[in-house]
């Protein structure tokens, strides 16, 4: 039996790894110290019960995380700003680290740009990228800028707002082992022959296919656990039938090791499961959340709780009566023609995200959770 202590230690290291899978010993410390210290029981539960992988060592610990639904595209990379990558900056990043893998111990964000215009010009990309202008250019720096967060790069000297403003330059050492450990793919790179991007990324993700009983039941174990780690929500009618009845005869066992393991706390309904953090660290969307899109979010999906389903020309006329409503408290301009095509879009993106929301066909749909939102008429008791 393990103690209280050690075993909040685990749990904290391994919440830690879910919410980073790399961590770094120039950016997490602490969390790579813990992880280490508890690495050997992390890496069996982590095997036994999700089929990751995790590397560990004195400057580095990497969780290879594989997405339930690599079609999924309702959690994207995020700038500094907290705006979402566009394809532009997914190719730029895959160049990125192409051109830092063939680069020298330290490089500069102008030789590292010329790399990349070079690499952008292969016909079969059929990708435009010249640096002729400042946006071109800020989504080179918002790459540049992920991986030194993430510690592939470390500036050694300049500033990335320099380069923007063509007066300067950046230098950089390359951290290799961290460089190494990002490709998180079942299968190498090289190994795969599919021409078209579907298949190759189908290919990339492929786990080898369970031949016997004991493991086709591993199998499921460890891809609904997945599912539950990673996803906001998982609802019964988004399963496939094996997956249905092996939860419907695992889901207590299922469940317990999880919120022993991590601390989340699963909440049961008839149309599914939400594993939820009550710490709320675990999320890279959180609802609800202040300021106006916090607010626009909450009013959506108090909309589509109520009325199941509504059309988007129907929400959009409702966020423009909301502006007028909340115009003091919201921010300068709502009110002005054609916001609230922004506002309602912010808001249905965070709403799926959540899986609370389903946009199809010009129409919003409300899913089973979204319920939660949906206001009652207040009863005064008493005088």
């Amino acid at each position: 039996m393990i103690g209280d202590e050690e075993r909040a230690q685990r749990r904290a290291a391994l919440r830690a790894l879910l919410a980073r899978p790399l961590l770094t010993a120039g950016r997490d410390p602490e969390a790579l110290l813990l992880v280490r210290r508890h690495v050997t029981e992390l890496r069996d539960w982590l095997a036994r019960e999700t089929g990751w992988r995790l590397m560990a060592d004195s400057g580095t610990a990497r969780l290879f995380k594989t997405a339930p639904d690599a079609q999924d595209a309702t959690h994207p990379a995020r700038g500094k700003a907290g705006e979402p990558y566009g394809r532009r900056r997914y190719v730029l990043f895959c160049l990125a680290l192409a051109t830092l893998e063939r680069a020298d111990a330290q490089t500069t964000l102008g030789r590292l740009a010329e790399e990349v215009l070079s690499a952008a010009a292969e016909p079969e990309l059929d990708f435009v990228f010249t640096l002729d202008s400042r946006t071109e250019r800020a989504d080179l720096v918002a790459v540049v800028r992920m991986l030194l967060d993430w510690g592939v790069l470390s500036r050694v000297a300049g500033d990335e707002e320099a380069y923007l403003s063509k007066t300067g330059d950046v230098l950089y050492d390359v951290r290799r082992p961290v460089l190494a450990t990002l490709l998180t793919g079942a299968r190498g790179p090289s190994t795969i022959s599919a021409s078209s991007f579907e298949e190759r990324l189908t290919e990339l993700m492929a786990e080898p296919v369970a031949d016997t009983d004991d493991l086709r039941n591993q199998a499921l174990r460890r891809r609904l656990t997945r599912k539950l780690l990673e996803d906001p929500v998982i609802y019964f009618a988004d399963l496939d039938e094996a997956e249905r009845a092996y939860l419907a005869s695992q889901r207590h066992a299922i469940v317990r090791r999880l919120e022993e393991a991590t601390g989340l706390v699963a909440e049961v309904r008839a149309e599914g499961i939400a594993m939820v953090d009550p710490e709320d660290q675990l999320t890279d969307v959180r609802m609800p959340e202040q300021y106006t899109d916090g607010h626009v979010t909450l009013l959506v999906a108090e909309q589509l709780a109520v009325h199941g389903e509504l059309t988007l020309e129907e929400l959009k006329a409702f966020v423009r009566q909301a502006a007028r409503e909340h115009t003091s408290f919201w921010r300068k301009g709502v009110t002005e023609p054609g916001t609230e095509t922004g506002l309602l879009a912010t808001a249905l993106d965070k709403l799926t995200a959540l899986r609370l929301v389903r946009v199809a066909d010009g129409a919003a749909v409300g899913l089973p959770a979204v319920a939660r939102y949906a206001l009652a008429e207040p009863v005064i008791k008493g005088q």
